[in-house]
């Protein structure tokens, strides 16, 4: 390795999956010394030729840390097991491990009873865009903001780090709530893809290059929708009101039908619009249907499905074959 790691900041990683994989090149490529410990050992062969040091049990290698402990694993049930009746006093545990903003607040509230100091994050990249930082990818860090800036610089190394508050359940909610956007878009694209897939003289290149284009453009309303939540006025710089996007709705309805195209992808959002119109809100823009998804004006109720997925998350067990 042709860095001096004497001067940089040791770093301790639990979870050696495709992610943990490439934050472990990252923070060897920066010069850190770096212990590592993933349940298959096996994994570990690549980083210990490049200069990691590998660890035989979570125990051990959280005993040894004088840095950051980085737990990157498969979800937070492999967390407490990893965690469970590892003395923890005085270190300083990093979860990046995907969670919701409860698991993580909960981790918190574990780690710190036992002596640690916390930071939970979220990370916004894939594997391929880590230790890349022209690839935009970054972290949301959220819990002790001193433990942040103590280790700002190392958490830097394999992408950007953006701290969204002492709460440390507000990196994961950035997180999710970003996946969700995300999701919603993957779903909006392939519904236009359907529309379009059965002509056969369209060139598919061409139309995806003015879908992200289109899309990109209509991400510029979100600021737009926010300034409306703050203030509370959801006609605030409305141009295309809520009763002429819902009356709309028919055309791209009758278009999916026309194509034979399933329009489920669509039709729970253009139900919210068509509630909030049926409640005399058809000035507004999009924000008030926000208030629906909330359970308000006569939106989900304490019987609603919300409630019932949020069991089904809580009962759901993943198939682990490794914690990363």
């Amino acid at each position: 390795m042709d860095h001096d790691t004497s001067s940089r900041t040791p770093v301790t990683l639990l979870g050696l999956g495709d992610m943990g994989t490439a934050l472990a090149h990252a923070w060897l490529a920066a010069g850190h010394p770096l212990t590592v410990w993933n349940r298959t050992p096996a994994k570990a062969a690549a980083l210990t030729r490049e200069g990691a040091r590998t660890a035989t049990t979570p125990a051990g290698a959280i005993a040894s840390a004088t840095g950051p402990v980085v737990l990157c694993l498969l979800d937070d049930t492999s967390v407490a097991e990893v965690l469970d009746g590892v003395d923890l006093s005085g270190k300083d545990i990093v979860n990046l491990t995907t969670s919701t903003p409860e698991q993580a607040r909960e981790l918190a509230r574990r780690t710190e009873g036992r002596g640690a100091r916390f930071l939970d994050g979220g990370i916004m990249a894939v594997p391929p865009m880590i230790g890349r930082p022209e690839t935009g990818g970054y972290v949301f860090y959220s819990g002790d903001l001193a433990l942040f800036e103590r280790h700002r610089a190392t958490l830097e190394a394999p992408a950007g780090a953006k701290f969204t508050g002492n709460d440390p359940g507000h990196a994961a909610l950035h997180d999710v709530a970003l996946l969700s956007a995300m999701t919603g878009m993957f779903a909006g694209i392939a519904h236009a893809f359907a529309l379009v897939d059965g002509e056969k003289d369209l060139d598919r290149t061409a139309f995806a290059t003015l879908l992200t284009d289109w899309l990109r453009a209509m991400a510029g309303s979100a600021p737009a929708m926010a300034a409306q939540l703050e203030s509370g006025d959801y006609t605030e710089g409305v141009v295309s009101n809520l009763a002429m996007m819902a009356a709309a709705n028919d055309t791209l309805l009758g278009t999916a039908a026309g194509q034979s195209v399933d329009p489920r992808l669509l039709t729970p959002y253009m139900d919210l619009m068509r509630r909030r119109v049926a409640q005399g809100h058809g000035d507004e823009g999009l924000a008030g249907t926000v208030g629906l998804l909330l359970g308000h004006d006569g939106g989900l109720n304490s019987a609603s499905p919300v409630r019932a997925i949020a069991g089904m998350t809580r009962r759901s067990s993943r198939q682990r074959s490794d914690y990363s």
